[in-house]
């Protein structure tokens, strides 16, 4: 086949495949412009377009506070997984020790289990430690993660060593090599650790609904669930919320997109 009419199938497919994805985000968006679940022919000609949707859901979901609450919690979190994670992922990658492949091996054994298998012990141990209905409940079960560790190992790994040899032979140590050379090297794989990380606390709605009951430390998530039991046959309030509960994460996405897919691409599966 022509190779010209090979690009113009890529292209009609990624096209089609373009609508499909973003047709259903578009509805969600002008739903939530409908004033009085106005037909969408209506919002679109702007005969009923109203922004006040936006200020009702965010009053009424009490969203300031929420998005307060998820914001503390998806930064600490994401701040302690980068620090796990390049710490663990470095001694994985370049230090030689006894039970290495055991260790990691392990780290690898906890991405296929569910996080809902671990809920009891979890509750059993921040209910020990009198830290249920606190942020550290929300925080500390997730500050670690074995993806994180594996990605940073596997982008530390493609760095290469010749670069820390030399800066041993200028009496540099393991942690001015690992601080000065091999975390700014590694920007895209901090970038994508970073994006998963926040992205996923942001979303989650099963630790803020086992780890907590009370309404001060209710995150996005969980206003947007009592958001949509209250307000269930009004769809334009509904689509409002889910669009200002959305923004935050796409906004970060859509900067970081490109050290993201870097980030990915340079973490193959290397021994």
């Amino acid at each position: 086949m022509d190779k010209s009419k090979v690009n113009l199938i890529t292209v009609i497919v990624l096209v089609l495949g373009a609508i499909l994805v973003l047709l259903p985000i578009g509805m969600i968006v002008i739903t939530s412009f409908a004033s009085n679940n106005a037909s969408i022919g209506e919002v679109i000609s702007l005969k009923a377009f109203t922004w006040e949707n936006y200020q009702e859901a965010w009053a009424r979901g009490k969203f300031l506070l929420a998005f307060l609450n998820s914001t503390i919690i998806a930064l600490s979190v994401t701040g302690l997984q980068l620090i796990s994670s390049a710490l663990a992922g470095y001694a994985l990658a370049r230090l030689k020790f006894r039970g290495k492949e055991a260790i990691l091996l392990l780290i690898l054994t906890t991405l296929v289990i569910p996080f809902q298998l671990l809920v009891i012990p979890i509750f059993v141990i921040l209910k020990w430690g009198h830290l249920i209905n606190t942020y550290w409940a929300l925080i500390l079960p997730t500050a670690a993660n074995g993806f994180s560790i594996f990605l940073m190992r596997q982008y530390f790994i493609s760095i290469p060593q010749e670069l820390e040899e030399a800066a041993t032979l200028d009496g540099a140590n393991r942690w001015q090599i690992l601080t000065r050379i091999m975390l700014p090297l590694s920007r895209p794989a901090l970038i994508t650790v970073f994006l998963f990380t926040f992205i996923g606390e942001w979303n989650d709605l099963f630790k803020p609904l086992v780890f907590t009951t009370k309404p001060e430390l209710n995150t996005v998530q969980l206003a947007l669930a009592g958001f949509q039991e209250e307000f269930t046959s009004n769809w334009s309030l509904m689509m409002a919320a889910v669009v200002i509960a959305s923004i935050p994460v796409v906004v970060l996405f859509l900067i970081g997109q490109r050290q993201f897919i870097q980030g990915i691409s340079n973490t193959g599966i290397k021994s």
